[in-house]
């Protein structure tokens, strides 16, 4: 296995405790895509910071092509690429000069620095845009040159966190096809991402995580079928009175498995869709029923059943 995380866990002690990573166990393959997924608040970002040696753990290892990256730090950020949430180019450097000199930082003479780097525009489609400083690009331009300088040193890992955040679903694909053109280097990519359908596309392999714990681990398909994917409807009521009598009107409904109060109304796991619908509209149209969104089975819908919580929660 190319990284190991073993029993890791971060607490923070502060005013109130808090328990962000709670032993963490993951291993994850040479040349996959991994996808992890959670809630706001589950240890992701957490997770990728000890990994990628901004943080340190409370107890337990990750270890990258069997370097500790808390004992040797060093030779760790040798092994690693890492895109974080925010654009972290420099912004006085050209895109060629980003990758340049990136290069350079990691020992590349100057004939290697200059042959990579336009190795790397060819490669994401940025030879146009080489003289470009990063104030001039669009979000997706800028994400795909930081994914072009995280690799440019040719790691053995790449971690993403949340690297389609604020991107235009345009901007988005791109970047997918970017992050799928790796497998043919045999880069290892760790990727967390809000997105559902850039997890289920991208990841050979997912664990979907809370409160610092894994909850399952598998690729997608094995997932959805794991875990009998249902139907999920969430209503959204004006009223919130009354809602005791209204949950107890849907859990006696055919195909109805579970209904629970959410923040602004009501969610509903069905078996399936067929002819329920308006069976729900009629029982929550004494509520206020403001709005209806259906989840058909799919990997949202694990997640949700998991956490009892929408990804961005």
């Amino acid at each position: 296995m190319i990284v190991e995380i073993e029993a890791l866990t971060k607490i923070y002690e502060s005013k109130q405790r808090v328990v962000a990573v709670d032993g963490l166990d993951l291993e994850l393959k040479q040349g996959e895509i991994f996808g992890l997924l959670g809630p706001n608040g589950a240890g992701k970002t957490t997770t990728i910071s000890i990994a990628t040696t901004r943080a340190l753990p409370t107890s337990g290892t990750v270890r990258i092509a069997g370097i500790d990256v808390v004992r040797y730090p060093a030779h760790a950020r040798q092994l690693i690429g890492v895109v974080p949430q925010f654009n972290t180019l420099d912004r006085s450097l050209s895109v060629y000069e980003n990758l340049y000199f990136h290069c350079r930082y990691f020992g590349f003479s100057h004939a290697q620095a200059k042959a990579r780097s336009l190795e790397l525009l060819a490669q994401f489609m940025l030879t146009e845009r080489k003289d470009a400083f990063p104030a001039q690009l669009s979000g997706g331009l800028a994400q795909r040159v930081q994914i072009a300088r995280a690799i440019a040193h040719r790691p053995t890992v790449l971690f993403l966190d949340e690297p389609s955040a604020g991107l235009d679903p345009q901007s988005r694909m791109a970047m997918w096809s970017a992050v799928e053109a790796l497998r043919s280097e045999g880069i290892t990519v760790l990727l967390t991402t809000h997105y559902m359908e850039e997890a289920d596309s991208l990841s050979d392999r997912l664990a979907i995580i809370d409160y610092g714990r894994v909850l399952a681990l598998g690729s997608p398909e094995k997932l959805k079928q794991t875990f009998g994917v249902h139907t999920i409807f969430n209503l959204k009521l004006k009223s919130p009175e009354g809602l005791e009598t209204l949950l107890a009107t849907l859990k006696a409904l055919p195909e109805v498995i579970g209904a629970e109060a959410t923040a602004d109304g009501l969610r509903v796991i069905a078996n399936n869709s067929d002819g329920l619908l308006p069976q729900l509209v009629q029982a929550a149209a004494g509520y206020g029923l403001r709005d209806l969104t259906t989840i058909e089975p799919s990997l949202e819908a694990v997640f949700i059943q998991l956490t009892g919580r929408d990804l961005r929660e």
